[in-house]
């Protein structure tokens, strides 16, 4: 039977790698903003944004449009809206890196200033645990229990990607180690090259001059 305080830590864990970033940010009009977010490869990515109202009761300003462009660390492009006031996005992560996504305002006279909602969620935090209950018909054990599951094997998968991830880095270290040995080698032979041409040449000005 698992310990409570085991339990307790894996469910925090999950919570820790399945991350659910929900913000609110200003961004000036002909001005750029991006927010990045690591994922691993085959993870659930769902993301909402959208313009907030500077006057609750009236219409959207045209002047309040976006343009988003979700990319990955490669530069493939996931998802793109242009002049938008409001839109959402959900792929799953064909290569594990870096994932940007990136609000544009167009530029504006007199200069007008963008407050932006966005909701973005990975792992098993983007998941519709809503959808899974009306499919399944399960309550509400068996619906804490499917989440649990998915929370563990999320753990599990992370886990082998940071091993992957250590082992790369590894490799790194030791291909960097190598080259540095290799570029010291050579910078104490040039000085010795150096310091004996030196040599080599007050001895032969010396000689010239009859001094030794």
């Amino acid at each position: 039977m698992v310990e409570p305080r085991l339990l307790a830590a894996l469910i925090l864990l999950g919570f820790l790698i399945s991350t659910s970033e929900s913000l609110r940010f200003e961004l000036q009009s002909g001005h750029t903003k991006c927010i990045v977010e690591d994922m691993k490869a085959n993870a659930m990515t769902v993301g909402k944004y959208s313009v907030v109202n500077p006057d609750d009761g009236q219409p959207l300003p045209p002047s309040h449009k976006l343009t988003v462009r979700v990319t990955s660390s490669h530069g493939n492009s996931h998802h793109y809206s242009e002049l938008v006031e409001s839109g959402q996005f959900a792929f799953a992560a064909v290569e594990a890196g870096d994932y940007m996504a990136c609000f544009w305002a167009p530029d504006h006279k007199p200069q007008i200033t963008l407050t932006i909602e966005f909701d973005w969620k990975t792992g098993v935090a983007a998941k519709d645990w809503s959808n899974v209950a009306k499919k399944g018909s399960v309550d509400v054990m068996e619906l804490e229990l499917k989440k649990l599951f998915d929370t563990v094997t999320s753990i599990h998968e992370e886990m082998t990607y940071l091993r992957e991830r250590e082992a790369e880095m590894q490799d790194l270290n030791t291909a960097t180690n190598s080259k540095m040995a290799y570029l010291s080698l050579l910078s104490l032979f040039l000085c010795l090259s150096v310091a004996g041409l030196q040599w080599w040449h007050l001895k032969t000005f010396f000689q010239k001059k009859k001094l030794i």
